[in-house]
């Protein structure tokens, strides 16, 4: 773990060094993913069956076995606990209440002989792809699901690998409860390449969204212009501004949260108390003896963590605006005040008693959000993901006669005589 001070004189090349931490998987996959994209494409179902077998320790009898049955999704749903039946349905109706406000207006601007506007309509078809390795993530089904069905996605197909042939009943729990229509026991590269260029069994979509290891990271970024993708994800990331007062227990855990998700997770701790900041790193060290994941977190927080010690708030907001964090925590007495100066997150978490872990689950807003520093530039799934925008103009000769001059003008000046000739040919008086 590493430990910085803004006194201290090496602090801006150690900083920057924690900038450049180098969190993704040092293994090049691109040519082995390139070849299973190749191998579907030719092949199609029978691709996906040999390649479900190689890297998913069962073999289905035929495609037919790798789609989910709509029997199997309502037994799925029946047989979890009343418990997480109940928390699925809370958060769902949450997440779909926050991403419904979200919706855009169509856009319509008029003046006599001329209208213009701008026009928003859902994707045909969306993919997403869930997890099933390490853990599973019926979180993830509905962050992703909701936004589509929200946007009016008529078709939303979900792959989710199943090592020995095992399904989640929570993971299709809650692709019913979300409106997924279609599932297959498919992971890795295999499904983004199906979802992208079709099989027998799986139609193409336009855009494929959801977390996954570097191989489907690496297909996400092969197949991108085919269909469109959410982002590249990288490891997860959470800062924490925290002043004294708080109890370092609870900023132990939060920092945490984020580690035990992989080992290249990162967990940042910006504090002005040097004695906090102990106390929490403490807690850490403490929690790691308890906490079921602790070879994760412990190797997550020993290789990526970082407690920052700055002089003040104004120091913390200027370092995590350059941090551009996926999550940020801001746990001080006026935390809306403090976020009002923080440019680049990609999601906040304001005060004492929000921790990031309520938004991953059921607080409404997105989790999927930007990593590595690109909330900079880009933001949380949303329903705009799933849009998109048809611009439109409407002109009579009064509209085009007051603008077409000028576009004749402009076409000429670029030399593109068609262009001018096009405008100039409707013009009551040519020019």
């Amino acid at each position: 773990m590493k430990r910085l001070d803004t006194r201290d004189t090496g602090f801006e090349g150690a900083f920057r060094a924690l900038l450049d931490d180098a969190r993704e998987t040092t293994a090049k996959v691109d040519a082995t993913v390139a070849g299973i994209l190749a191998e579907v494409r030719m092949k199609g179902d029978d691709a996906l069956v040999e390649l479900t077998g190689r890297f998913d320790r069962w073999s289905p009898s035929s495609a037919v076995a790798l789609r989910v049955t709509e029997a199997e999704m309502q037994s799925a749903a029946a047989a979890i606990p009343a418990e997480q039946r109940s928390a699925l349905t809370l958060a769902a109706r949450r997440i779909e209440a926050f991403h419904q406000a979200q919706m855009p207006r169509d856009v319509e601007l008029a003046e006599p002989g001329l209208r213009t506007g701008m026009r928003w309509g859902a994707l045909d078809a969306v993919g997403l792809y869930v997890p099933g390795g390490k853990a599973a993530y019926p979180s993830s089904v509905l962050m992703n699901a909701l936004p589509a069905r929200v946007a009016g996605v008529g078709r939303i197909a979900m792959c989710v690998p199943t090592p020995d042939g095992l399904l989640n009943p929570l993971v299709l729990a809650a692709a019913e409860l979300a409106g997924v229509t279609e599932v297959f026991r498919v992971g890795g590269a295999q499904a983004v390449a199906a979802l992208a260029f079709g099989t027998e069994s799986i139609a193409p979509v336009d855009r494929i969204v959801g977390p996954g290891n570097a191989y489907v990271a690496e297909a996400k970024r092969q197949v991108f212009g085919r269909v469109g993708i959410d982002s590249i994800a990288g490891p997860s990331e959470v800062v924490v501004i925290a002043d004294g007062s708080n109890d370092p227990k609870h900023v132990a855990l939060d920092l945490l949260a984020q580690a035990e998700h992989d080992e290249a997770a990162q967990s940042i701790l910006i504090t002005d108390d040097a004695g906090f900041a102990e106390r929490v790193v403490a807690a850490v060290q403490a929690a790691l003896e308890s906490l079921p994941r602790a070879a994760i977190a412990g190797a997550s927080w020993a290789a990526h963590g970082a407690v920052i010690l700055v002089r003040d708030m104004d120091e913390a907001v200027a370092l995590t605006n350059r941090l551009a964090p996926e999550h940020l925590q801001i746990m001080v007495a006026e935390p809306q005040a403090l976020f009002a100066r923080i440019r680049h997150a990609g999601a906040a978490f304001l005060g004492r008693w929000c921790p990031e872990a309520l938004g991953d689950y059921a607080a409404g807003p997105n989790h999927v959000l930007p990593t590595g520093r690109t909330a900079r530039f880009a933001s949380g799934l949303s329903v705009f993901d799933f849009l998109k925008r048809t611009t439109w103009v409407e002109a009579d000769p009064a509209g085009l006669e007051a603008v077409g001059p000028a576009a004749v003008t402009l076409a000429r000046a670029e030399g593109l005589d068609a262009h001018a000739l096009s405008v100039a040919a409707r013009l009551r008086h040519n020019p």
